[in-house]
């Protein structure tokens, strides 16, 4: 099982099998330590100090989304960008984009094989040797900067062997992964705030009082300059755009291209950490542009043509989120209030999700706004909740429900309840669901 979570397709590719036999090397999937990818790390020449500069991404939501607004205004200014974050939804190539490319396949499959004979035979975890891979390929493409996201936590991940970053950015924190991190809010910040290095700048999203607090003393004790949402810099949307501001001025900029408010949120975190650093200045059409030109997958995501997308009722909207814990779902469904004020459509949820995850704090943020929940299992994933236990955990919040047995048909189930108008359909509540959809749908990341 622990290589399902790395594969999300049942016909395994030729780099799916190197990092299934990789599973084996570690009785746990996850296993939070520095040691072992330190080890690896040293015998392949230490790649992790020979790539470019790096900016640090820990948090619980918003990373891949913080993280794309930045490439996007990078890339816009002209400069090659490197990127690493995790999971993958449909290819385990989508881990690694090396200067706005994803790796090929015989070049990923030969830094596995790489990795995998400096390793020779030791114990090590997916994550940590496949984060070695990473830093191989950084150090041997040049780029100006490498974007580099937290696998889990901060403090113990194997992204933080990184001794000095531009910026350290600790996205909105919530309580996620307690088994590992903590069962208290304050303890999976300190966690996260592990990244914050000495002296180097630490920009931070609003977070609760007792999250917050966490940073700010590991910040202290580290001389870290701190920049905090909402005290330090605003990200506001007015009158359908997104006015950015900090102590170095104003910028009147397009509205984010990925949709809902929580990514002014994300946008205004991500300009902010490229202010803070000083390696590089940026002009203001690279922000500008990264506005409109960010894109990141399964992050209410429309899915307008596709396999799946043919079988939605006739004249429907089908959307994607990977959201799979509360705040996540309270962003979606403040995003999909926001879409119903626009456009009225009755609201279908397509649901599946892991039993590591809280399904009934998840789904009580629907409650309301959504007509009917369509419960659905998810393929290959390492510990899924049943599709029944999804519908019994909806009706446990007030929710009408009914489970099926995969996506094609939970929109059958859509389509027999002949909605007027078409509905709006969201399938949601994993990220290893939603790359199936991506997957079964036709359209990959590319």
């Amino acid at each position: 099982m622990l290589a399902a979570m790395f594969c999300t397709n049942s016909l395994m590719t030729p780099i799916d099998s190197i990092v299934a036999r990789l599973a084996a090397l570690h009785p746990k999937r996850i296993d939070l330590s520095l040691g072992r990818v330190e080890r690896l790390l040293a015998a392949l020449g230490h790649p992790e100090r020979q790539g470019p500069p790096v900016i640090h991404v820990a948090g619980t939501n918003g990373k891949g989304s913080t993280i794309a607004f930045m490439r996007a205004i990078l890339e816009a200014a002209g400069l090659r960008v490197h990127a690493y974050t995790s999971p993958h939804l449909v290819r385990f190539n989508e881990r690694f984009r090396l200067a706005g490319e994803l790796v090929s396949d015989d070049e990923l499959s030969q830094t596995l094989a790489e990795c995998e004979r400096a390793n020779a035979g030791a114990s090590i975890t997916v994550f940590e040797i496949t984060t070695a891979v990473g830093f191989l390929l950084f150090a041997r493409h040049p780029a100006d900067v490498l974007l580099l996201e937290v696998g889990l936590g901060g403090r113990l991940d194997a992204t933080n062997v990184i001794d000095r970053p531009l910026a350290s950015v600790i996205t909105r924190i919530s309580v996620d992964h307690t088994d590992f991190l903590g069962d208290t809010i304050e303890k999976i910040a300190a966690e996260k705030a592990g990244i914050v290095k000495r002296g180097v700048p630490a920009i931070v999203a609003s977070q609760p009082r007792d999250a917050l607090a966490a940073i700010e003393r590991q910040a202290a004790r580290l001389a870290a300059p701190l920049k905090i949402a909402g005290e330090d810099f605003t990200a506001t949307e007015e009158r359908g755009r997104l006015v950015y501001q900090d102590e170095a001025g104003l910028l009147d900029l397009p509205a984010p291209r990925l949709y809902g408010r929580h990514q002014f949120e994300n946008a205004g975190l991500a300009i902010a950490a490229l202010r803070a650093q000083t390696a590089f200045k940026l002009p203001a059409p690279a922000f500008e542009a990264g506005m409109v030109k960010a894109d990141w997958p399964a992050r209410l995501h429309r899915l307008a043509q596709g396999a799946l997308a043919e079988l939605a009722p006739a004249g429907s909207e089908l959307w994607l989120d990977g959201g799979h814990n509360p705040d996540g779902g309270r962003a979606i469904a403040a995003a999909l209030a926001d879409l119903e004020e626009r456009v009225s459509r009755p609201l279908v949820l397509i649901v599946g999700m892991l039993s590591s995850k809280d399904c009934e704090g998840f789904l009580r943020n629907f409650t309301g706004l959504a007509r009917r929940i369509v419960a659905v299992p998810v393929p290959g994933a390492d510990k899924p909740l049943s599709a029944d236990a999804v519908a019994d955990a909806a009706r446990a919040v007030g929710l009408s429900a009914a489970s099926r047995d995969n996506l094609a048909e939970a929109l059958e189930a859509v389509r027999k309840l002949d909605l007027d108008p078409p509905p709006r359909i969201l399938i949601t509540g994993s990220l290893y669901l939603a790359g199936e959809v991506l997957r079964e749908n036709g359209t990959p990341p590319a």
